[in-house]
């Protein structure tokens, strides 16, 4: 049954809406429940058609984002936070800029902070070719206000029809197959169908801030097919005072979930209030699994902020694992095995209020099964938090937690 053949039968009168819904399995009811919810909370329509498919670790991820790349015959849209240095970014700059001399629409917009790190002879060669670079508030145009407020968004656009976005930056840490701690764990997702326009408004967002072009002849503005079944939801978070959309969001799943909630995130530092929801979600019966870097985190800070929250956490039921071969950089999760969230988002202060975010929310039971599978592997790998152990922690780790409280909301 179709998402607009159950809408009608729940909605309508008489025996024929009772037998439609009689055929409606529990678990599409409950992903339809969620996407209501979602679509009037946030204000946002969830797309349909769309087509999938999860990347896990560099040797997935670089090869299909940088033949994505090669296969552009009329634009190139990426932005990124974090674009250092090491031969993968060498590739990407030689990619772009073929691209680009070819004829080809580039633009490539940098956070001014994360991306400081490129090589100047890099970004010489993409000009050259013809490639529009621009840079996402450049810490010395800003006041100190504005330098808290950064670009985490992650994202490649190909020709209107083809979309990447997820947590790996362009640098060398994200090579490989997480085999060791110099190469980081991570997923990103290729995606096809309506929801790549999505994808796309959030880099023109974030462009227009940067640039006085927001689109030219080249964009052809293109229809697209519905080439699934992935019920997809994009959801932009940015920097604003008050409660937002990325809250809503991540809220309303947790709050939705009826049996098992994960979350797979390289930074955990939320507030009190989602702290404390995921304990009453805990509470009520729900399996709450919560993946983190463990002793590889290239943020001690904001490891530390998060366990100064364990206690609670355990104490309310929560399983709480540290992966333990690499830096675990995964933003994930997944609710019930009917949905699930994918994208630049992690689960702390910074990016819930501070930065520039996107995140998909996916009603797709295989989809969601993939990522679950990915969350059992790395189980595998990681150590759980034993409470009666984690309450008995030195005095000096007590310490360390303390001292980061003051931070938490930058963290």
């Amino acid at each position: 049954m179709t998402t607009v053949e159950f809408l009608a039968a729940r909605d309508g009168d008489g025996p024929q809406a009772e037998v439609a819904v009689a055929g409606v399995t529990d678990r599409q009811a409950h992903a339809q429940r969620l996407r209501r919810r979602l679509e009037r909370l946030i204000g946002i329509a969830a797309t349909e058609g769309n087509v999938l498919r999860p990347l896990r670790n560099g040797d997935e991820i670089f090869p299909a984002l940088l033949s994505a790349v090669a296969s552009a015959r009329h634009t190139i849209d990426m932005m990124t936070f974090v674009y250092w240095r090491g031969q993968i970014a060498r590739d990407f700059a030689r990619a772009l800029a073929e691209r680009a001399a070819a004829g080809v629409r580039v633009r490539l917009l940098l956070d001014g902070f994360g991306a400081k790190q490129i090589e100047p002879d890099l970004l010489e060669m993409m000009d050259a070719a013809g490639v529009r670079v621009a840079w996402f508030r450049k810490p010395l145009w800003l006041s100190p206000f504005k330098q808290n407020h950064r670009c985490h968004r992650k994202a490649l656009i190909i020709d209107e029809r083809q979309a990447f976005t997820g947590g790996v930056g362009i640098a060398e840490e994200w090579c490989g197959d997480a085999r060791n701690p110099g190469e980081w764990r991570d997923t990103h997702v290729e995606v096809r169908g309506p929801a790549v326009d999505g994808i796309a408004a959030a880099f023109a967002q974030n462009w227009a801030e940067c640039h006085t072009e927001l689109y030219d002849d080249r964009d052809r503005f293109v229809t697209h097919e519905q080439p699934g079944d992935s019920v997809v939801q994009v959801v932009r978070g940015s920097a604003s005072v008050g409660w937002q959309d990325m809250q809503t969001l991540l809220r309303v799943v947790i709050t939705s979930a009826e049996e098992r909630f994960r979350l797979s995130t390289a930074y955990f530092a939320p507030d009190r209030y989602f702290a404390d929801l995921l304990c009453a979600t805990a509470r009520r019966g729900v399996q709450v699994q919560i993946l983190l870097p463990g002793p590889h985190t290239d943020q001690r800070a904001c490891r530390l902020a998060g366990q100064q929250l364990y206690s609670s956490l355990l104490d309310a039921g929560v399983e709480v694992l540290e992966y333990q071969p690499t830096m675990l950089h995964t933003k994930i999760a997944t609710v019930d095995g009917v949905g699930a969230l994918i994208g630049s988002s992690n689960f702390n202060r910074r990016s819930m209020d501070h930065d520039e975010e996107v995140m998909l929310a996916v009603l797709d039971e295989g989809f969601t099964a993939a990522l679950d599978a990915d969350f059992d592997r790395d189980m595998l790998c990681a150590e759980a938090i034993d409470p009666t152990r984690w309450h008995r922690r030195r005095p000096l780790q007590r310490a360390r937690e303390a001292a980061v409280l003051p931070i938490r909301r930058f963290l």
